[in-house]
């Protein structure tokens, strides 16, 4: 048996929904694709740019030969009723990193077995050490849509994994795949910050899930910050929204600690979390957020409430006004003048 085979047997034996591998030399491209983004989208630029750490594969690697990309499946998982549209799902059944899941276990087991065959091998788990979704289109395992996510048979509810390797391969796959019904732009229509402005084409700065997470540092005067809606971390619009994920979400399974922590990242649980708590129970599940970004967590409740006003919040409201930390009073103050006129 090729030692492709042997691989991508394993990988399916581990329970990934697919695997392929393409030579390094057919991502090349990749770089182009990323300036075509920014010319589309200057003010991406700054984003853009940090994806560089993506290009130049074979300098970076002199020694790579082949990249082994698999897909993880995770629309099977019973998601909270009070985390629905609030927390993003990608995020709330993150097998990067939580150990207790089939996913972090079968990657580790992916990379040991890769290893024992004697390959030498490269990943970043939590970021990717190629353009995933490009790597991944190129392997044939599933197609890019509209809204940029990578689509396999089971909808965008896929996570990708790759490994650089030192041994040249190639076991390139096909899909069926059909492309976007004509004319459809609900994924473009349900954007909530207009940051997917056409077809392949948004403003990643603007995203609501870069808003929620690595950005938004001043969302109390951000006005984007009125359009973010109902979501606390993450969001999930486009994808909701798309007709190719209809019924692909299926909530069979439980995935490791989300039942335990969920009633926790209620709004008002989150208003009351102490920093103790949230570093060793919530911050290990949502990395993008770092141990001492609490407050970051709080804002963007803060501004949830200001979005979706009810009564029972305004005590959260008034009390994180004499929050000592300046970006939480900022935004709290700010509702006071808007909802209270104080």
């Amino acid at each position: 048996m090729r030692v492709e085979n042997l691989i991508q047997d394993k990988a399916y034996e581990f329970g990934y929904e697919k695997c392929g591998i393409v030579r390094i030399q057919d991502l090349e491209g990749y770089d182009k694709c990323l300036r075509e983004r920014i010319d589309k989208v200057p003010a991406s630029k700054m984003f853009y740019r940090s994806q560089s750490r993506l290009t130049d594969l074979q300098g970076r690697y002199p020694w790579a030969k082949s990249v082994i990309v698999a897909v993880s499946h995770f629309g099977h998982y019973k998601a909270p009723e009070q985390l629905k549209g609030h927390i993003a799902k990608h995020y709330l059944f993150d097998g990067r990193v939580n150990t207790e899941s089939k996913e972090f276990k079968r990657s580790v087991a992916m990379e040991q077995f890769l290893q024992d065959l004697g390959l030498k091998t490269a990943s970043n788990r939590n970021f990717g050490i190629v353009g995933l979704r490009w790597a991944a289109m190129k392997a044939g395992l599933g197609i890019i849509r509209k809204n940029n996510f990578f689509y396999t048979e089971s909808g965008s509810w896929v996570g990708l994994e790759a490994w650089i390797t030192d041994r040249d391969m190639e076991l390139v796959e096909s899909t069926n795949l059909p492309i976007c019904p004509e004319g459809c732009s609900n994924c473009i229509k349900a954007c909530p910050t207009c940051s997917l402005s056409s077809p392949y084409t948004m403003n990643p700065l603007s995203c609501v899930s870069f808003l929620t997470t690595f950005g938004g540092r001043d969302l109390a005067n951000d006005p984007l910050g009125k359009s973010i809606g109902t979501w606390i971390y993450g969001c999930d619009a486009c994808q909701d929204a798309c007709p190719m994920n209809s019924g692909k979400w299926t909530e069979k399974d439980e995935f490791p600690g989300v039942l335990e922590i969920s009633l926790c990242l209620t709004p008002e649980n989150i208003m009351k979390m102490e920093e103790e708590f949230y570093k060793h129970n919530i911050q290990p599940k949502f990395f993008y957020l770092s141990p001492d970004e609490l407050w970051k967590w709080k804002v963007n409740v803060l501004n949830f409430m200001r979005n979706n006003y009810q009564e029972s919040y305004k005590q959260y409201i008034l009390e994180a006004c004499n929050n000592e930390n300046e970006k939480i009073r900022d935004i709290a103050q700010m509702i006071c003048k808007d909802i209270f006129n104080r």
